[in-house]
């Protein structure tokens, strides 16, 4: 058991967890903004919405860590395990959620200070929060939640079906079609305009992006311009890039056509560049203690900021820096008390990918 537990840790890619830990630092500045004690600098704002911002680079994440995953499965066993990935995800993402959800249905007065509809409940208990617009704050973030629950019902069967170059070809297609979807939306449809960015065709690209890079990873490797632009000082262009595009979500005729697609391909390479450590100063403050620490407790924290970075209410428990410690104290009792035990139960049932993340030598030769 505890051989299997290091094998798993093994298989991790810690500068993608510094990457996670990021993406959460993201959403969480993105809430604290109007908190009470809470001075939101004018340089924050500039920058946009950095919690969608924080949000993008999980979807990017997910996309390639699974896609990862599940190419390599079919490449190695000739088929995917649908039921063992179904109960890996289910495993990985419905207890932390359910005792969210289980906190807030006993605790509604104390933490949220109102009461969910019965239309929040229904939205959030089937995940499809991100077709519900009108919600009350305490899941409003379960949108983000429902989009990733969206994506682990379709592309495994997609792969499954399609094969590899197929499926690749259509995650492509996702990419070039939410684009063309979010303007036709934007100009067509006007009272469904706040839906794009939520809704799964309005946002699927970012997700698309990392599953084409899941697969196009090696060849990219492969080429010596690539690799020589990765390990280069020219590569500041892509983080400029994602928080320049970032910065202009106020313009829906340069962002909803193009800046979010810029941004996407830069969070691409900027996780491309992580997993093959291309600068070895910035991989190991990926690496540090702290943020990979963050980075594996980043799902607990995502569910339970939300109640506390509540811009909406002026109490103790919503005050700076009170709301952040309340949410890291809620986090890590989700995260070693029902994150980390059904974990071991997943591993003590079999529930594990046997295709796991390639040492990081092999990144670095992929």
């Amino acid at each position: 058991m505890r051989d299997r537990l290091q094998c798993t840790a093994a298989r991790r890619i810690p500068a993608l967890d510094g990457l996670r830990a990021t993406a959460i630092a993201l959403v969480v500045l993105g809430h604290l903004a109007g908190t009470r004690h809470f001075l939101m600098l004018s340089s924050l704002a500039i920058l946009g919405d950095l919690g969608n911002l924080g949000v993008c680079v999980f979807f990017v994440i997910s996309g390639f860590l699974i896609t990862r995953l599940l190419l390599a499965e079919q490449a190695r066993q000739l088929r995917i395990d649908l039921a063992a990935f179904y109960g890996r995800r289910a495993c990985r993402i419905l207890p932390a959620a359910g005792l969210y959800l289980l906190a807030l249905a006993v605790l509604e007065p104390a933490i949220v200070g109102r009461h969910p509809s019965s239309s929040d409940w229904l939205h959030a208990l089937t995940f499809t929060v991100n077709y519900h617009q009108q919600r009350q704050w305490c899941v409003g973030h379960l949108w983000s939640l429902s989009v990733e629950e969206q994506f682990y019902l379709l592309w495994p069967a997609a792969i499954a079906v399609l094969g590899r170059t197929r499926s690749l070809w259509l995650a492509g297609s996702a990419i070039g079609v939410a684009p063309l979807w979010r303007i036709s939306i934007w100009v067509l449809w006007p009272e469904a305009r706040d839906g794009i960015g939520e809704t799964f065709p309005t946002v699927m690209d970012a997700i698309a992006m990392g599953c084409v890079l899941a697969g196009s990873a090696s060849w990219l490797a492969e080429r010596g311009w690539y690799r020589r632009f990765l390990a280069s000082r020219l590569f500041v262009v892509a983080p400029i890039v994602v928080v320049l595009c970032n910065a202009f979500g106020r313009y829906p005729s340069f962002y909803l056509p193009l800046g979010m697609t810029a941004r996407n391909i830069g969070i691409a390479a900027i996780v491309h560049w992580s997993t093959l450590q291309s600068n070895r100063t910035a991989a190991s403050v990926l690496d540090s203690p702290p943020l990979t620490f963050v980075g594996r407790i980043s799902y607990s924290l995502y569910l339970w900021q939300q109640p506390f970075l509540d811009r909406h209410r002026a109490t103790l428990l919503t005050a700076f820096p009170l709301n952040i410690a309340c949410a890291f104290v809620c986090a890590l009792v989700s995260f070693n008390f029902i994150e980390t035990p059904v974990l071991r139960f997943r591993e003590r049932m079999g529930l594990v990918s046997r295709v796991g993340a390639a040492p990081r030598a092999a990144l670095r030769r992929s």
